[in-house]
């Protein structure tokens, strides 16, 4: 009887043994399968935003074609650069892409200080307050993106997601950081007297 309860405590430690790491182990690897998913949902949203960027370019450039037909450098450069952002497959790929359309976007925006003509054209106005309005949405995509990241990042690091994840070869994945700079892009600031 002694050695039957003994034995039965010996079998119910053991299970608790296997049991305990096994569903740890399990949980920690649903959550970060979870965490990537948000990770590519994350992005899926930057994409969409950058998409409607995208298709803003277009009429943008050829309005400030109709006022600086001389300037044709920037527009070329504006036209390749989305070009490249529409055809960047990986994520680095595209980061790298979006931040050179960036610096395009803003060159071409700064195009309408040194022609007051265009500055003045309720055109070109309204694409670059659209350009703004996409912008906006472009940074609360991405920083709600890079949140999900780094949650993703930290439980890949703490333990037992570290084991976890080098087990099923789960990587950290990069920030999204397109580097805008606001300057050129938003309305100045009006100053009344």
């Amino acid at each position: 009887m002694l050695l039957t309860s003994v034995i039965i405590v010996c079998v119910a430690a053991l299970a608790l043994l296997i049991a305990v790491p096994a569903y740890i182990a399990l949980a920690t690897h649903n959550r970060l399968v979870a965490l990537d998913q948000r990770c590519d949902t994350a992005f899926g949203d930057i994409d969409v935003h950058l998409k409607h960027r995208h298709n803003l370019i277009p009429p943008l450039v050829e309005t400030v074609r109709g006022f600086a037909k001389h300037e044709s450098d920037i527009l070329q450069g504006v036209t390749q650069a989305r070009a490249e952002a529409l055809q960047a497959t990986s994520p680095n790929m595209r980061l790298s892409a979006e931040q050179n359309l960036t610096q395009n976007i803003n060159a071409l925006i700064g195009m309408g200080e040194r022609y007051p003509e265009l500055k003045a054209s309720t055109h070109f106005s309204e694409l670059r307050r659209e350009l703004v309005d996409v912008e906006n949405r472009v940074t609360a995509s991405r920083r709600f993106y890079n949140l999900a990241v780094e949650e993703y990042g930290t439980t890949l690091r703490q333990f037992p997601g570290s084991y976890i994840g080098r087990l099923f070869r789960m990587n950290v994945r990069t920030r999204y950081d397109l580097g805008i700079e606001r300057v050129l892009i938003d309305e100045p600031l009006a100053i009344k007297l």
